[in-house]
């Protein structure tokens, strides 16, 4: 397992991030994973034993459960607290009440204090905002983190869904007052689905703000479960859980290429399509969730895949984004940028 740093700050992490999506399965969540705190252990255990020392959660997932069974586990397991980076977020639904949702300072504050009380800890190493709220100003969002963070609360800030103009403002303002500035940005990123490419990739290498994909497997769909002519895999939850979107057209034809790839190096499709991600520039760490070990063993193997510049490629060009302006243009103008050797 390789250790990247987690944006500017020194900290590493593992090029893997175990999600806990699939932890509880309670409401909403029941068509990801339901796994029980007995199989939760066994996921844990299995990927700290392999090197990962980051794990995601979110206060949402499972209405909170996902982060109870995490501290449950941690405590159950003996997990010494300093050898492990653990994320989670703030902005979904807590309640009935009508400040129990988004990015206010009060719901900021009163939702770390009741993830903290789940997870049995003392601190939230890295709290990401989990989406945007249309009603809370960005100046009011960060001075709500700035205060978890003063507080000792949470050590590091990051941000999830965001387009990439927020970010910038939103840390552009944060340098003004001298308060935490984002230091990671959690997106949507599969080689079915590249459109972080287009603004959030060059943002992110630029500020130097480390990017974590989640759903590199496009919530099942590059599994190697799915073909043109297997549309219903029976036992995934796209059957009856279709997210995130893509157009599944293209979709087939990357498995095409992936399952050509994959017979080639005698890997599963889906470490074809989790060490493409892991190989993306400004990838710094890819979640990956698991329903049981030999899911989470098959996604821990695609770090050890070494693919040939020419299966790589052949993987770009059929994932390639539709150029879209400005993009095309800026690209068009960069080649008469430079003076003509003579």
């Amino acid at each position: 397992m390789k250790y990247n740093e987690l944006g500017k700050t020194g900290v590493l992490v593992s090029e893997l991030c175990l999600g806990t999506m699939t932890f509880g399965g309670k409401g909403y969540w029941e068509a990801i994973g339901k796994l029980p705190l007995e199989e939760v252990n066994q996921i844990m255990k299995a990927s700290l034993d392999s090197g990962i020392n980051f794990i995601d959660t979110a206060n949402g997932y499972s209405e909170g459960l996902s982060e109870t069974l995490l501290g449950e586990s941690l405590k159950k397991l003996g997990v010494n607290r300093q050898e492990v980076v653990i994320a989670t977020k703030v902005r979904l639904r807590m309640g009935p009440g009508a400040n129990q949702i988004g990015l206010s300072r009060l719901h900021i504050a009163d939702s770390v204090n009741d993830s903290l009380k789940r997870m049995q800890l003392e601190h939230i190493d890295l709290l990401y905002i989990h989406g945007v709220d249309p009603i809370t100003p960005l100046e009011e969002t960060m001075r709500g983190l700035e205060d978890v963070v003063r507080s000792g609360k949470v050590r590091y800030i990051g941000i999830s869904n965001h387009p990439a103009w927020m970010v910038m403002k939103a840390n552009a303002y944060a340098e003004k007052m001298g308060w935490t500035k984002f230091v990671a940005s959690q997106n949507y990123y599969t080689i079915a689905g590249r459109d972080i490419e287009r603004e959030l990739v060059p943002m992110a290498l630029s500020e130097g703000i480390g990017i974590m994909p989640w759903s590199p497997l496009a919530g099942g769909f590059l599994s190697g479960k799915y073909t043109r002519e297997i549309a219903q895999a029976g036992n995934s939850r796209r059957d009856t859980f279709d997210f995130p979107p893509i157009n599944k057209e293209k979709a087939y034809d990357i498995i095409d290429v992936m399952i050509e790839i994959a017979a080639r190096h005698k890997v599963s499709v889906a470490a074809v399509a989790l060490n493409w991600v892991i190989k993306q520039p400004g990838v710094t760490s890819t979640i990956i969730g698991a329903k049981n070990l030999q899911q989470l063993d098959d996604n821990i193997a695609a770090v050890k895949l070494e693919l040939s510049s020419e299966d790589l490629n052949q993987l770009n060009e059929i994932s390639a984004l539709t150029p879209e302006y400005p993009g095309w243009m800026v690209n068009r103008q960069q080649q008469a940028r430079w003076p003509e050797s003579k």
